[in-house]
């Protein structure tokens, strides 16, 4: 099952993340999980939230680039080596990751966020492994 990831195009310039937070506020979007990475320039948040949809559209009409991605989430263990054997599965189908970050979903397994070049195979591969993956649900998303 694949959650739609919010991403924010933002300029890297004083304020402008706190203008995203504000629109997203002001729309009663709640923030599951984040990630920012940037650059000199430009910034790219990554986003979970409650509303996906809605908090796009509020977005763009405040004129910020906003798009919606699959992803998914999986849940790990805590051992040592877990991630690099789920990462070892899909490399060995000639998957790419993109990127992944850490997700809080209070329970006492670890959790991440990946984006994959081909996020259904992935997730395939995964669940025949035994990997469980996390449902929006879980997570208190919508599909809105």
């Amino acid at each position: 099952m694949f959650i739609k990831q919010l991403s924010v195009f933002v300029e890297n310039r004083e304020g402008r993340l706190e203008d995203v937070l504000a629109v997203l506020k002001n729309n009663g979007v709640n923030i599951v999980s984040l990630s920012l990475a940037d650059t000199n320039e430009f910034g790219m948040l990554r986003l979970l939230v409650n509303k996906p949809g809605a908090a796009r559209e509020a977005l763009k009409n405040e004129g910020f680039s906003a798009k919606l991605t699959d992803v998914m989430a999986i849940k790990l263990s805590h051992r040592v080596g877990m991630l690099q054997e789920l990462l070892e599965v899909i490399c060995e189908a000639h998957i790419n990751v993109e990127y992944m970050y850490a997700l809080s979903t209070g329970a006492d397994d670890a959790s991440i966020v990946l984006k994959t070049s081909d996020l259904a195979l992935a997730e395939e591969l995964l669940r025949e492994k035994g990997v469980e993956i996390v449902t929006p649900e879980e997570i208190g998303l919508d599909f809105a």
